[in-house]
């Protein structure tokens, strides 16, 4: 039997979750920095994971730690490296890596992670001293991958090449690891901006400001139809705001001025109450007639193109922070050059997720981006050839090997050098485009222009920001630049590996693999819709490099293992191609994968309002267990970033890591009564060891999975008396039945609705708690978020989430969910006493469910102390047969049903 490992046993869940949660908002010096990729793992949760995958349990050493107490001190030494290298501080330290890779141990397998995407998993699997294969259809992804994990070990500890630099290295230490590489790629990025600027610099003036001439931050554009009132006629503003910057103390806003049919927008300094335009969504109304332009209108005059835009501000940088100035005819028609020629002409998707704005006209990619824009950024591409030569150049004179042997094949040499060079610099032309286009906002509080991709999705902004890449401010190219170079600086570079297209549906003949993999969120993000918007341009720009990469004009679609209903006939056809082809990866990881370490899978999906509770949940973990596996271990990670565009809106905020061990192929069949006897000795004994660890209890309900789907999964089938297969639906409630059973015996019997509630309650009361805790915890119990507030018993706004409030019950609120009748009933004994309650019950029959919940939760709040909440609960019991004879009063029954409640008149709750 292979040896258990560390994350099969416990992991420090709360100290992996702080860490992964606050390097979110990590910026400098981070991967993610180097390339937009979407629902990137954070590095802490991916270290943790694989590192807690290659370390045995000490429960597996008795000779070394024969007793709980001395496996339990062990465990905690390793727990205590672990939450050492997840905080940022440390990431890069080396006497904290080595002391990771030291009780590794040697001769450990290859990697491979098959749906490596923007490659945190392959990163941190390389830093920890493993040889990565990292595969991916999109070639975006793969690019990515090659830049982080295939360049840096070739030229690592190689001096840069520049002649600034060769001048200096003369008897010097110039530093180690892709330190060389990354100061030439920051050299030769300057040489580009020099020469951009030569050839465009004029289209990017200075301006005169009050405190002299300064370089201009960014232009602010509304995007104006004709009013639809012909009397009127004027050219409207489609504008969210009139306010440039709502910074304290240094507010400033638009004041338009109308002459004669014409509006003019001057600049003034100060606060004003905001009267935007808009008034709906894509809804806007005439600031000089007051003519409502319709959604409809503007998709008319969009559609044939009789839009326009006006410069309403110009932003420049001062001495005591932002300059905001009123337009001039002079920089408006700055603006207005000619498209460039050779710029990437590919069609947009017209029905992907989360793409708005072909319904507004906007049919190509070069649409998203004014001719100024499109310009400046075909110019910096077109001298990326005379910048590798000069980089060849150098290199050749700097005594680089000149074996002419280009990067695809795996030169080392000049040739290959500048290559990658190029690669780093198309990068920094990549970052220009998350700011540099027509769908870019002015951030009016933060004073900067806002990243385009603010969300998964490319919707339709009305005003926008063009930047000056030219300047020292957001959205430049020596701030794109600079991220770029800081990263290459980092990269561990610390052994060979490769980035490769692969599908992974398809077999790529490696074997004996350690396996982890973040696959496709269903239908949550449409990776190849959204990479062509970055893939159009590294193709004009690397196709020399890589062609085999870059070799059709966008990015795959038909294999893109995504359940996208506009490329199938229907959403059945979407679902079954996503379900077949997962079954189908998970069978090729199954031949991959080394007997001796289990293999982890992230799922991360967000349940659609219309999807039934967990059925994605399930959907994955059928492919995975029907691929062979057996399911050793589900633990809760918070890797997305929680952040609501919109006040109501909640994002993904957590993943599930499925810990999984191939499954005996002669493994045989149980029945339901063995099954249930097995589940009930290893849950109790896995729950006494997750507790030992300090888990959460919003992670404990979600972990206790983990080892419920290891005995019903390590079976063929789990079987009924008469034969039938129970399903992982059934499994997965049986499972969280029995969880309760041991952990909450008064649980039982209950709908998942309230358990999820009690849960909640027992942990928060009704105080708010993370979108991603409730998801970890509504998952757990089959139940969804939306669902809940739906419902009516949880209130979820701006990433936040709470139990609704008991005087805030909807009148429509589902009564079949005793945690809803409890509270509905607790608040009617508070304001109408027993009438109203009996009112209340007089049409449900026996609603005694009600009365024990009362009586629990009367416990909860007495143990927390929270005496408003318990006396609450024990008026309901104290009075509830009072309630009940009202009700039968009411429904004119007999005075028997009383004795039905089995319950002593005037029994109080002890205090």
């Amino acid at each position: 039997m292979p040896a258990k490992k560390l994350i099969e046993s416990a992991l420090p869940l709360r100290e992996i979750n702080e860490a992964s949660a606050k390097e979110k908002s990590i910026r400098h010096e981070h991967p993610s920095t180097l390339h937009l990729w979407w629902s990137r793992k954070p590095l802490a949760t991916t270290r943790a994971v694989l590192w807690s995958s290659l370390i045995d349990d000490p429960s597996e050493h008795p000779e070394k730690f024969p007793t709980p107490d001395s496996q339990d001190k062990e465990r905690n030494k390793l727990f205590d490296i672990i939450k050492k290298f997840v905080q940022w501080e440390n990431f890069y330290d080396p006497e904290i890596l080595n002391e990771a890779r030291k009780e590794l141990g040697g001769n450990l397998p290859e990697f491979l992670d098959p749906f490596s995407g923007g490659g945190s998993i392959p990163l941190e699997a390389q830093r920890l001293g493993l040889t990565v294969h990292a595969h991916d259809l999109n070639p975006v992804a793969v690019l990515i991958n090659k830049s982080m994990l295939e360049i840096p070990p070739r030229f690592a500890d190689c001096p840069a090449v520049n002649p600034d630099s060769q001048k200096n290295l003369f008897g010097k230490s110039f530093g180690s690891g892709t330190q060389g590489l990354s100061d030439d790629v920051n050299f030769y990025g300057q040489r580009l901006k020099s020469l951009a600027f030569d050839k465009i610099g004029s289209l990017y003036p200075q301006i005169m400001t009050p405190d002299g001439q300064a370089n201009i931050i960014a232009w602010i554009w509304a995007r104006t139809v004709k009013c639809p009132n012909p009397a009127c006629n004027c050219e409207m503003p489609l504008v969210n705001s009139f306010v440039l910057s709502s910074k304290a103390g240094h507010e400033a806003f638009i004041e338009p001025e109308i002459k004669d049919g014409e509006i003019f927008y001057h600049v003034k300094q100060g606060r004003v109450k905001d009267e935007s335009p808009k008034i709906g969504k894509a809804k806007f109304k005439c600031i000089s007639c007051g003519s409502i332009a319709s959604n409809d209108y503007l998709h008319d005059e969009f559609t044939n193109h009789r839009d326009g835009r006006k410069l309403l501000a110009v932003v420049a940088e001062g001495r005591n922070g932002r300059i905001y100035l009123s337009p001039t005819q002079e920089h408006e028609q700055l603006a207005n050059v000619p498209e460039p020629e050779n710029c990437p002409d590919s069609n947009l998707p017209e029905h992907a997720l989360g793409f708005r704005v072909h319904l507004y006209g906007f049919s190509k990619h070069k649409d998203l981006f004014t001719n100024r824009q499109l310009t400046m950024l075909t110019t910096f591409s077109n001298l990326l050839d005379d910048i590798q030569d000069e980089v060849k150049r150098d290199a050749l004179n700097a005594n680089m090997n000149d074996d002419n042997i280009a990067l695809k094949d795996g030169g080392r040499g000049a040739h290959a050098y500048s290559e990658a060079v190029r690669v780093y610099l198309a990068f920094v032309i990549d970052k220009l485009l998350t700011r540099n286009a027509m769908f870019s906002s002015w951030d009016r509080g933060y004073e900067k222009i806002a990243m385009m991709f603010g969300r998964q999705a490319i919707p339709m902004v009305w005003d926008f920001a063009e930047c000056n890449v030219f300047s020292d401010s957001t959205g430049s190219f020596d701030g794109s630049l600079e991220w770029v170079t800081e990263n290459i600086s980092r990269f561990p570079a610390n052994i060979e590996s490769e980035a490769k297209q692969f599908d992974a549906v398809k077999d790529c003949n490696l074997r004996n693999l350690i396996i982890s993999t973040d696959p496709p969120y269903y239908d949550n993000i449409g990776y190849a819709d959204l990479s062509d918007y970055f893939y159009i341009w590294l193709r004009k720009n690397l196709r020399k490099v890589y062609p085999d990469l870059f070799a059709v004009m966008t990015t795959p679609k038909n294999e893109e293992l995504i359940a996208t209903p506009y490329r199938h006939d229907n959403k059945d056809e979407a679902k079954n191609f996503f379900e077949s082809g997962m079954l189908e990866a998970c069978k090729k990881i199954y031949l991959y994968a080394s007997d001796d370490y289990p293999v982890t899978i992230y799922y991360a999906y967000k349940q659609k309002d219309s999807d039934s509770p967990s059925s994605a949940w399930e959907t994955m973990l059928s492919a995975i267990i029907n691929a062979g596996f057996v399911i050793t271990g589900t633990w809760p990670m918070r890797t997305e970033l929680v952040s609501a565009l919109k006040k109501k809106t909640s994002s993904l905020a957590s993943s599930i890591v499925l810990v999984c061990r191939k499954r005996p192929e002669n493994a045989h069949s149980i029945s339901r009564r063995e099954f249930m006897r097995e589940l009930h000795k290893e849950l109790e004994s896995a729950l006494k060891t997750l507790q030992a660890s300090s888990i959460a209890p919003v992670d404990m309900t979600q972990s206790a999975i983990g080892p419920g789907m290891a005995v019903y999964s390590r079976y063929s089938s789990v079987l009924e008396s008469d034969g039938k297969a129970i399903t992982i639906r059934e499994a997965l409630q049986i499972i969280n039945d029995e969880r309760d059973k041991i952990l909450h015996p008064d649980n039982i019997n209950l709908d998942a609705e309230s358990k999820f509630c009690i849960e909640l309650y027992t942990m928060k009361g009704f105080d708010t708690i993370s979108y991603g805790e409730a998801d970890t915890l509504s998952r757990a119990k089959n139940v969804t978020v939306d669902s809940l507030v739906k419902k009516g018993v949880l209130f979820a706004s701006g990433g936040k989430v709470h139990l609704t409030d008991r005087e805030k019950l909807p009148s429509n609120a589902d009564l079949n969910i005793t945690w809803a009748l409890t509270q509905k009933l607790t608040h009617a004994m508070s304001t109408g006493g027993n009438e109203e309650c009996a009112n209340i019950i007089k049409n449900l029959g026996s609603a005694e469910r009600a009365k024990d919940l009362a009586y629990r939760l009367y416990n909860i709040a007495e143990h927390r102390k929270w005496n408003q909440e318990s006396y609450a609960y024990n008026a309901l019991v104290s009075s509830w047969p009072e309630i009940v004879k009202k009700a039968a009063k009411l429904n004119e029954k007999s005075p028997f049903v009383q004795k039905e409640i089995n319950f002593q008149e005037g029994e109080q709750v002890n205090e």
